[in-house]
């Protein structure tokens, strides 16, 4: 049935001016539309476009002009034959280029490169409103009996990165009380939000500027505002994984609720990381040290890690570990306070 489909694309389609020879010996007529190292796209008149794997193809005769993408970078544009198992690609500028199938990373007629450019130049110079992707996470936990609880936590996260700039957006909340013998009591209450801006200097060195808000019932803590900045190295950037460093320096005021405030300079030493472990799983994990150079010997700690798994495009179920320790404070306080929760998350991208 296949080779009576190709033959009567091939008589059918003579009046279309690109040929695809496949490795079998049957030769495809119609128009190339693009090919991304994968599969080729040959829209022919009688049966539309048609799907063609790449390794099943021998040569391309095509009097084009088409885009063509190279592996060293380049992309050349002009007419293509295939001599010798080898493509000659005929351009108005440089002549005759030969290179091999494997070479080629993107074929593409007018239409599509077009499309591509016009992409490009989205990324390149987007609306502010743009290119936002992110996510918010629910989570809620409740109880009724002896005792009347309830949990919520809250969290939400949208970036917007382009080949040149990177913003970030956060926000974390967590709330928890309990109603026993008919007295209310809140058992946690806390605040965590911030902005970020990462500005390429090349692949891979940054710039950033930050500012964290935060606040905590339980740990007698009004408002945390810390304004920071420094340089940043990607130190992997691929795919599957992102990690980045960082090294910089903050501002540390602080207002408690038993009346003390304090001001202080700190150093930054951080690292960001993203790895994909399926294309349904994955885990982002951030860890931040504060050493403290105005009160020698204090610090502070921030860890956080989510590991996700996504159930439709939308839809994914997180578990989040929440992690801040500060190494002084206030009378009567604990150290350490860790958040963990587990919910829903919902993505979005503009």
């Amino acid at each position: 049935m296949q080779r009576v489909l190709i033959s009567i694309l091939s008589v059918t389609g003579l009046a279309w001016a690109d040929q695809v020879t496949l490795t079998n010996g049957d030769r495809i007529t119609g128009s190339i539309v693009r090919s991304d190292m994968k599969n080729l796209v040959l829209k022919t008149d009688s049966a539309g476009e048609v799907t063609i794997k790449w390794d099943s193809i021998a040569g391309i005769s095509a009097p084009g002009p088409l885009y063509i993408g190279l592996s060293d970078g380049q992309t050349i544009v002009g007419s293509v034959d295939t001599v010798d198992g080898r493509l000659n690609i005929t351009t108005q500028a440089a002549g005759v280029v030969a290179t091999s199938k494997d070479a080629i990373q993107f074929i593409r007629s007018n239409e599509e490169q077009a499309k591509a450019q016009a992409e490009i130049d989205h990324f390149r110079n987007p609306r502010l409103v743009d290119l936002w992707v992110g996510f918010f996470d629910l989570g809620f936990a409740a109880n009724r009996g002896n005792a009347n609880t309830e949990t919520l936590t809250l969290s939400a996260n949208a970036t917007r990165a382009t080949t040149r700039d990177k913003i970030g957006v956060y926000y974390t909340s967590i709330f928890a009380g309990n109603d026993v013998a008919g007295a209310h009591q809140t058992t946690a209450n806390l605040k965590r939000g911030g902005v970020s801006y990462n500005l390429n200097l090349n692949k891979k060195a940054f710039v950033f500027g930050s500012v964290d808000l935060e606040s905590d019932q339980f740990q007698s803590l009004d408002l945390r505002f810390v304004p920071a900045g420094g340089a940043g190295y990607h130190a992997i950037a691929t795919n599957g994984t992102q990690l980045d460093l960082r090294l910089g320096v903050a501002a540390n005021r602080e207002f408690f609720s038993t009346g003390l405030n304090r001001t202080s300079a700190e150093l930054l030493l951080g690292e960001d990381l993203v790895h994909k472990f399926t294309s349904a799983t994955s885990i982002e994990q951030r860890f931040v040290f504060f050493p403290n150079f105005s009160d020698t010997g204090a610090y502070r700690l921030n860890f956080d890690t989510s590991a996700v798994t996504a159930v439709r495009k939308w839809f994914s179920w997180q578990f989040t570990v929440s992690d801040r320790y500060l190494s002084n404070p206030v009378v009567g306080r604990k150290k350490n306070d860790v958040l963990v929760s587990t919910g829903l998350r919902l993505t979005f991208a503009k």
